[in-house]
């Protein structure tokens, strides 16, 4: 056992929640209405089991065969702690993530979310939990530098149409805001805030016109910008660099 490692990732997770609080109180809300999510990508069984240990349980993973490999049949046994598909998803991974995770964060084009409604109907059974069926976030093109996502509000309407007549459940939306290179320069910092900003409002701006759908979760903010995420109305931050790595290394998905 790495009781090095065990300890840092012990602490970064107490100086996360730290600033998580800070950045909650900023925006008038409080820490315990923002989700810690531990991003795996990359990350070994030890390095995952001993944010478990440290408190986390909420996972993401990005890719497919990582989190088959990890947290499938005969991988880690977390007792309540949930797995998020956060990564690009192909139409073809669909029926191998689905056992797996209880919410799918990169729903991001109609073509997978019908890929998602013809398995849900064919494997009813790895669709649900015990704590309901599988949730879906939207993800969302806010930024130059978004890898993914919706562009234009009338594909996110199209979506929508199509997870009520399908009977999805659509909880919120999810982005990734440009990367900022240099966190001291303001026009960075502005850009991404942006980006959260223009999430948020689209968040609100779906909400009236979809009421049947609670669409709260806004899935947003990373390692280096969870803070301004936070401020912006974020619910859930995405954190994997500033989680598990050793500060004195610096530099998620």
């Amino acid at each position: 056992m790495n009781i090095n490692n065990k300890e840092i990732i012990a602490e970064n997770i107490r100086s996360i929640r730290e600033k998580i609080g800070k950045a909650a109180e900023r925006s008038g809300r409080k820490a315990a209405d923002i989700k810690l999510m531990a991003v795996t990508k990359f990350r070994s069984p030890e390095e995952i089991k001993f944010a478990y240990e440290a408190g986390i349980r909420l996972f993401g993973e990005n890719r497919v065969q990582e989190a088959l490999e990890k947290f499938g049949g005969g991988g880690l046994n977390l007792p309540d702690a949930s797995l998020h598909m956060i990564g690009s998803l192909q139409r073809n991974k669909v029926k191998s993530i689905l056992p797996l995770v209880s919410c799918i964060h990169s729903v991001d084009r109609i073509e997978l979310l019908e890929e998602i409604a013809k398995r849900c109907v064919a494997e009813p059974e790895a669709a649900s939990r015990a704590s309901g069926p599988l949730r879906l976030l939207l993800e969302v093109h806010t930024g130059e530098e978004s890898k993914a996502g919706f562009m234009h509000s009338d594909d996110i309407i199209r979506a929508l149409e199509y997870a009520e007549e399908k009977k999805l459940s659509v909880c919120g939306f999810m982005t990734m805001a440009p990367l900022m290179h240099n966190p001291a320069d303001k026009s960075e910092i502005e850009a991404v805030r942006r980006s959260f900003v223009s999430l948020r409002k689209t968040a609100e701006a779906m909400q009236k016109r979809f009421p049947v759908f609670n669409l709260s979760e806004l899935s947003m903010g990373m390692s280096g910008d969870f803070e301004i995420a936070i401020e912006e109305s974020s619910t859930l931050v995405r954190i994997g660099t500033r989680l598990f790595q050793n500060p004195a290394m610096e530099n998620d998905i």
